[in-house]
């Protein structure tokens, strides 16, 4: 598929799954190609600079990706990747704290269930879910389904200033532990 010439791999987790991007790039002919899950989204076959851009976008919200093509040393060049205008990393870290992410495994089927804490908004296998909120005695419940499984997420008050509200997942009322 891309030959000699793949230079980088990614994985970037969004609230509609884990993209994998590679990108291969020919020092000597310039050739440029964007692969996201297997994918080709870029191809440039000849182009006589070596350095530069290729912008994209990922997932179903479309979201935003650069790769940044730098000379360190004669030949040798650094591929760096940005996400919603920020590096990796940063994106990384900045969902973190923007969502939560469980992975389970129902009937024999593996399940990533991520909640946007901001909107509240609730993705399961890369499906945005209808939910259902309601106010409760110690904070919120959003209701969903997977499969015949009824599903909560609860969010409460930690009781401490730092952590603020958490957030927990119950499959037909058990406790599931939230991913890394």
């Amino acid at each position: 598929m891309l030959g000699g010439d793949l230079v980088a791999v990614w994985e970037v987790a969004l609230s509609d799954g884990v993209f994998r991007i590679e990108f291969a790039h020919g020092t000597t002919t310039g050739k440029r190609v964007v692969y996201v899950n297997g994918q080709e989204v870029i191809r440039k076959d000849w182009m006589f600079k070596l350095v530069g851009k290729e912008t994209f976008t990922v997932g179903g919200a479309n979201t935003k990706a650069t790769i940044n093509i730098e000379a360190i040393s004669g030949f040798a060049y650094e591929y760096t990747l940005e996400v919603d205008g920020k590096s990796l990393q940063k994106f990384i870290d900045n969902r973190a704290k923007t969502t939560k992410t469980w992975l389970l495994k129902v009937g024999g089927e593996d399940y990533r269930v991520v909640l946007e804490k901001d909107t509240m908004d609730v993705w399961c296998n890369g499906q945005k879910m209808d939910t259902m909120g309601e106010f409760v005695d110690d904070g919120t419940e959003t209701h969903f389904m997977v499969g015949e499984h009824e599903c909560c997420i609860k969010a409460t008050s930690s009781g401490r200033k730092k952590s603020g509200i958490v957030h927990y997942l119950l499959l037909d009322g058990e406790k599931i532990p939230a991913s890394t």
